[in-house]
Formats: structure tokens, sequence, C-alpha cells
């Protein structure tokens, strides 16, 4: 993949997920990136289970291409490092509370006062304004906030999230654009942008389709577990040895599932005769059509489907998912090799750019690692470095 942001340089002082991820898809497309982090223990991310090797498989998956830099913000001297490295360079990232980056004057406006040039990007947990603006927030409490769990799983069930952190890394992808947004901006005009977005906002987004049809018909949508509010068939069924999502989503797709099921009499019933009834009446056309693909094992279903054009899929585990063979020609997964440790597999971006994925130059950083190489990037000499970490505001030894 081109290295597109090959001249451009991000000072990243988020940590977790949602900024960190998106410091890494920066620095998949070449920009030099700076990760902040505090000396003692580094970015929280680092200590999430399982562990490999003493490093956290979470931090090998969101901090791949970048330099860390162990800097102590509430240490004076060591905010004032943060504040000049973000003087100098062209995206500044953090995931800092609204309040708490006003009173270390790292907000916008103390920040582009002395860069005019700055792509600055604020990610917080409910947003830059409102009541609870500086309220903290995790994936799943955003995912609370905002109805998600109410509309995952199955009716009557317990209280269901969205297993992976599709909040955090939803956030990421919005912070990205807005970024990108800036730089190109930036070349037109020559200022720099102000970008915000939450872990909430994010959150709210993925309910889109739902709330559409809140708004539409005043009816609070149900937990509807594998099934779609929008289309049917689209739901999982029940086959001889497992379990089959199918994806019927319009007439014509409809009429070749029942074609190849042999139940034209579904295509006569006038409760399935369009895709509104059929979603109106969707428990009924289950009923009718699982014992009808409990006949044959979900692989021989997968193929039958795929030849008559219907949309369909096993439900596949990850280990499945590992050895997938489309998996592996879309290139999904990619090693790491960080010396001294054991090679490790991490999933690329979903995304090809002239055929090519991502650059993986560099293994995620240890812990202060390239402190002092940060310092000399905002103007500290040796001397002066070596102040800072008498000083204790940045990290002696890299960790």
């Amino acid at each position: 993949m081109p290295l597109t942001l090959k001249d451009t340089v991000v000072v990243d002082l988020s940590q977790n997920i949602a900024g960190p991820y998106c410091a890494q898809l920066l620095g998949d497309f070449g920009a030099a990136v700076y990760k902040i982090e505090r000396p003692q223990g580094g970015d929280d991310v680092r200590r999430f289970a399982p562990m490999r090797d003493g490093t956290s498989a979470a931090y090998f998956a969101f901090n791949r291409n970048k330099k860390s830099a162990a800097i102590d913000i509430t240490h004076p001297d060591g905010l004032e490092a943060v504040r000049r490295l973000a003087a100098r360079a062209d995206v500044f990232i953090h995931s800092l509370k609204p309040s708490s980056a006003r009173e270390r004057r790292l907000g916008y406006e103390e920040t582009a006062a002395v860069n005019s040039r700055i792509i600055y990007c604020a990610i917080s947990g409910f947003g830059a304004v409102g009541p609870r603006g500086d309220l903290a927030a995790y994936d799943p409490l955003s995912q609370a906030y905002s109805g998600l769990v109410t509309l995952t799983g199955h009716p009557h069930g317990d209280p269901v999230r969205l297993a992976p952190p599709v909040v955090d890394m939803g956030c990421a992808l919005w912070a990205f654009g807005g970024i990108m947004a800036g730089l190109l901006e930036r070349i037109s005009t020559g200022r720099g942008a102000r970008i915000e977005t939450s872990l909430v906002e994010t959150a709210v987004a993925w309910t889109t389709l739902h709330m559409a049809g809140f708004v539409a018909t005043g009816k609070v949508p149900e937990r509807s577990g594998s099934a779609s509010p929008a289309a049917a068939p689209y739901e999982a069924f029940r086959t001889a040895d497992g379990w089959l999502m199918v994806a019927a989503g319009n007439d014509r797709l409809y009429r070749r599932l029942c074609e190849l099921l042999e139940a034209p009499e579904l295509l006569e019933d006038s409760r399935f005769s369009t895709n509104s009834l059929r979603v109106a009446n969707r428990a009924a056309l289950h009923e009718l059509l699982e014992p009808r693909l409990k006949r044959h094992t979900t692989a021989n279903w997968f193929e039958r489907l795929a030849l008559a054009g219907v949309p369909a899929s096993p439900l596949h585990t990850l280990d499945e998912v590992y050895r997938d063979e489309q998996v592996r020609a879309l290139k999904m997964l990619r090693t790491i090799d960080r010396p001294g440790e054991e090679k490790f597999e991490v999933v690329d971006i979903g995304l090809r750019f002239n055929g090519e994925k991502a650059h993986v130059g560099a293994p995620p950083p240890r812990l202060g690692e390239h402190t002092d190489e940060t310092l000399s990037f905002a103007g500290y000499d040796a001397a002066q470095i070596a102040a800072l970490k008498a000083a204790g505001a940045v990290l002696q030894h890299p960790a």
C-alpha cells in the first residue's frame, strides 16, 4: 500500500483501543506516529488479556508502526514536552476528557495558537458538548447508553453486548476519516482542523437502521436474535449438522430459495408475497423453512445456495476463520516479528489500495523505546533530555 502519509507526523496521546487504532491506521499509510504513554505501565491495553511473551495480544493488534515515548503529563515538564510535540506535529490525537484537555492547556484553541496547521482530533466517551461531556465511557457502556444492547440477543433473554469492540473500532474509523479529510482540506486552505468524535456518537450511529424504523413507526425495536428487522428470510437456520445464515433479501432471492428447497407453496402463500409481509410473518416463515434446511448439512447447503446465487454462510468459529482459504487469499492475517519474541499474527485492515494491503513496517514498540527520539523531534537536546529523565518527567530507560 502506498505510504501516502510518509511526511506526516502524528502525536498520539490516547490509550486503549479507539485512539490507538486510529493512529495505527495512519501509521499503516506511512505516518510517523509518536505514541505518548505514562511511564508507570504505559497504555492500559498493554495489560489486556490474553498475554503472550509478556505482551498483551490486544496491544499487538492495535499498535504497529509506532514509536513509544514514556512521558508523564502529570509532571509539569512532561506536560510541556507534549505541548512542544503538538506544536511541531501535523496531527495530534488525544482521548482526554474535554475538561482535562482544557485544564492541561491541550485544548484546540491553545494548540492551534502555536500550530495553526494542526489537525487536532479529540476522542472522548460522551462527546465535546452536552451535560455528560466529561463522563468516562468504555465500549460496553456506550453500547448500553446508545441502545445497542437492547437490540442484541434473543427476545426475553439476558442483555447481550456485541462481543467485538465495534464502538471503539468504529470510533477510530470516524477519527481516521476526519483526520484524512482535515489533511486534504489543509492542502487548499493552509489551515488545520478540529476533529471531534466520541464513543457515544459512534454507538448511536450504529443504530441508524433501527432508529429509522422507530422514527417511521413509533415502535421500539425488539431483540430478534440473528434476524434482521428489514428483510426476511434474513437469519440463521438449523441444518442437519449445525447452522446456516441465509440472507434472501429481496423477492428474486426468496423465489430462488423456495425453488431450491422445492417449496412452491411458499411462493403462493399470501403471507409471504412481499418482503414487508415476510418480515411481519417471520416466525411462521422460519418454521416452514427450517425443516427443509434440516434435510442436509451446512456445507451441502452452502455450496448449493452459492450455485443458485442465494447469499448464505456457515456460522464459522474463529479457528475456522483463521484457516479459511478466502480469508487467507484476502491476506487478512499478517505476521509481526519483534526481535527476541515469537512471531505474532494480527488482523490486517479491510482495505486494498491499488491492490496492496497495509504497510507493516515496525512491530508494536516496547514502553519508552523511543523516548529520546521523540523528545529530539520536540526540539530537546541531549542535556535537556537528561534533565527530564533526572526530574522523573520521562522514562529513564526503555522497558
